[in-house]
């Protein structure tokens, strides 16, 4: 009875360790861009199971995009800013050369609006968090993203804090691939890991 009893509590003790994101899909192996693609001439390399965005000498736009489309989903990924860090995260995007076309969940320096919304080639800033909340950002360490995009809604988090959440028809009829932005200028370096996607129903 005492061994039966030592049992169930060793299972329920796996059971609660379980991650509840087991339905998710990581987007990043921690060893290569396997699931990904280059666009422009800026650096995209793996270092210590991080994947590096760091301006090359050209100092312009570069992105790193999934091959696979995703239109419903929550995306959770971690950054650290270790260099200036103006970057980003893009949603249901596309692409011409450099030239993208999508929607970008900002990451940047504190004062940037890090979790705020921006069309690109387009209306420009849709939404941008509040400036109290901009405090959440983590300047030395790395720093927890979450975005959640629901057909026209979508939902940024920081740190656990809710930063923007943005109803937009456009947005609705948009697809595309998710993708990590170098911002021109030069002298940007952003380290990312645990990016993980779980793709969700209309």
């Amino acid at each position: 009875m005492k061994n039966l009893f030592i049992i169930l509590i060793s299972l329920c003790l796996v059971s609660f360790s379980t991650p509840k994101n087991s339905s998710y899909q990581s987007l990043f192996n921690s060893k290569d861009l396997t699931g990904w693609t280059i666009h422009g001439t800026e650096k995209w390399f793996v270092e210590n199971g991080e994947l590096v965005c760091e301006s090359g000498p050209d100092k312009q736009y570069g992105y790193l995009s999934t091959v696979k489309s995703y239109k419903n989903f929550i995306l959770d990924l971690k950054f650290k800013l270790e260099a200036n860090g103006n970057s980003g995260v893009f949603i249901r995007s596309g692409i011409d050369g450099t030239k993208i076309s999508g929607w970008q969940v900002e990451v940047a320096p504190k004062g940037h609006s890090t979790g705020g919304i921006y069309e690109s080639y387009g209306r420009g800033w849709l939404i941008k968090p509040a400036q109290k909340d901009e405090e959440h950002l983590k300047e030395v360490d790395w720093n927890h993203m979450r975005i959640r995009v629901i057909n026209n809604e979508v939902t940024t988090w920081l740190n656990d804090k809710k930063m923007v959440q943005l109803k937009d028809e456009k947005i609705g009829k948009g697809d595309g691939f998710i993708a990590l932005q170098i911002h021109d200028g030069g002298g940007i370096k952003v380290r990312w890991k645990d990016i993980l996607i779980k793709e969700l129903k209309n």
